[in-house]
């Protein structure tokens, strides 16, 4: 019995990183061709950078005027935004499975060994073991650590120290998806994607404060049947908003725990948005706005369809996304009008991009690290 566990977690754990990496359209979807651009809005590159390669999914840590990257060979740096210089750069010597977290101070990654790792200033403050696999970048908030694992368990650990002060257990799924999840603090409530559910945790000790369900299981097996939200997601006050892979899309009054709306949407990837709309890509690579206040679609795009979208960035006038041929577009968000493109090496983007102060941070697979200026 116990073979037969282990023989379905690994059929699992192969089975999800196939949909994953297919996500963006079947081997049978030709790409769209890109049409020729007139910038609208303004954007060059400012620096370059260069980590190791990216085989993770990799969430990009903002802090300030600073941002922390990892690479999967085991390489963590924080870089000045600006110029694109080292802060620090440390060299863990094993192969990282999720990261970065940070807030500020303290940046963590977890490693393939099922280890969270937390360093301060490019030395190593602790790790500390995980009971399984964890594919969501920790969150660093309150001199705290928070590790969600794969097996639907969190853990909360000392930030200076590691000592372990809590963890909270929820029943485990059959399967799961090996890319990042859902974390972020809301006031003081911990909010943490289960399964197709927001849930707010107590940060102190771990206890659940409320659930509210974005999706529900249906289907008759178990590919048909996973709901796990992923990031990235859009959060304006107390309004949280995520996706469910392949399922819907919804947002949560992360205050009193209530499910404002949800909407059947195809993604794979995560949202992002503003205080009047929410934007995202769907898993054929069409790119679509909702109103935040409803979920009622306000406009959809397909010149990007099956070029293996991130999840967008808000900047601006503009919705970010990144491609599988490394370039970086920007859509109108008004109406999904193309505004720029930007190269990179050529490479997928790794990461969905992020903005630090005024600079857009993207980053490939082949390890480079690009700044933009953008309007």
């Amino acid at each position: 019995m116990r073979l037969t566990h282990e023989i379905r977690a690994l059929a699992a754990i192969v089975l999800i990183a196939f949909l994953v990496g297919c996500s963006g359209g079947s081997p049978k979807s030709k790409p769209a061709e890109l049409e020729a651009v007139t910038p609208l809005v303004s954007a060059r590159q400012s620096w370059n950078a260069r980590i190791g390669p990216v085989n993770f999914p990799l969430e990009i840590a903002i802090l300030g005027n600073s941002v922390a990257l990892a690479s999967g060979d085991g390489a963590v740096a924080m870089l000045d935004a600006q110029t694109g210089r080292d802060i620090w750069r440390v060299a863990l010597n094993t192969p990282i499975a999720a990261g970065v977290g940070s807030d500020g101070k303290v940046v963590a990654v977890v490693t393939r060994a099922n280890e969270v790792v937390a360093l301060q200033d490019g030395r190593e403050l602790w790790r500390q073991k995980l009971s399984a696999q964890a594919f969501t970048a920790p969150f660093v908030a309150g001199a705290r650590v928070f590790v969600l694992a794969a097996d639907r368990s969190v853990n909360a650990f000392d930030g200076l120290t590691g000592r372990k002060l809590w963890a909270q257990q929820r029943p485990n799924e059959p399967l799961v998806l090996r890319q990042s999840g859902v974390m972020l603090a809301v006031g003081d409530t911990l909010v943490v994607g289960l399964a197709g559910r927001l849930a707010g945790l107590n940060p102190a000790n771990g206890s659940i404060r409320w659930e509210a369900p974005i999706a529900s299981p249906r289907g008759i097996n178990d590919v048909e049947r996973l709901v796990d939200l992923v990031g990235r997601v859009s959060r304006d006050g107390n309004n949280v908003c995520a996706r469910a892979f392949q399922a819907s899309i919804g947002c949560v009054d992360a205050a009193r725990g209530s499910l404002l709306w949800s909407k059947p949407a195809n993604g794979v990837q995560g949202i992002h948005g503003d205080d009047r709309l929410l934007f995202g890509t769907e898993a054929d690579g069409t790119v679509l706005a909702w109103r935040r206040s409803d979920g009622e679609r306000v406009w959809s795009v397909e010149r990007l369809r099956y070029r293996s979208l991130t999840a967008p960035l808000v900047a601006g006038r503009s919705v970010v996304v990144g491609d599988f041929a490394g370039f970086i577009h920007l859509l109108s968000r008004e109406d999904g009008s193309l505004l720029n493109r930007l190269p990179t090496d050529g490479s997928a983007i790794a990461a969905a991009p992020a903005l630090a102060g005024t600079t857009l941070i993207a980053v490939t697979q082949n390890g480079g690290i690009y700044g933009f200026q953008p309007e």
